[in-house]
């Protein structure tokens, strides 16, 4: 089911900027999609190496500190998008949501289903 999501975050997120790029003829509102989605991409996958590592039953204070280190890179990844290429922040916060989004599409399909 998560390679579902993540899949389907992926098309979600390449369909949102295809939508920015025909409403907007600047092509850094895309870019900022695009660069949203990198930013759920690497947070989903930050998440996914810090379950793994409790689970495996690894070193606490290690698995805690490279947590505590993929989300610094992802706020240094962030602040690089926002202040220095100054991507639309409207348009990162779409980008990112694109997970968000399909997994509350996923979540209604089970509804549905029962």
């Amino acid at each position: 089911m998560i390679e579902r999501l993540r899949r389907n975050a992926l098309v979600a997120c390449l369909a949102m900027a295809a939508a920015a790029a025909a409403l907007e003829r600047n092509l850094w509102y895309p870019l900022a999609v695009a660069g949203g989605g990198l930013l759920s991409a690497i947070s989903l996958a930050s998440i996914a190496r810090g379950v793994d590592a409790v689970a495996a039953r690894r070193r606490a204070g290690l698995a805690v500190l490279a947590i505590a280190g993929r989300y610094a890179l992802l706020a240094f990844l962030a602040y690089v998008m926002i202040a220095r290429l100054r991507l639309h922040p409207v348009g990162l916060f779409v980008g990112a949501s694109s997970f968000v989004a399909v997994a509350a599409v996923e979540a209604a399909r089970l509804f549905r289903n029962k």
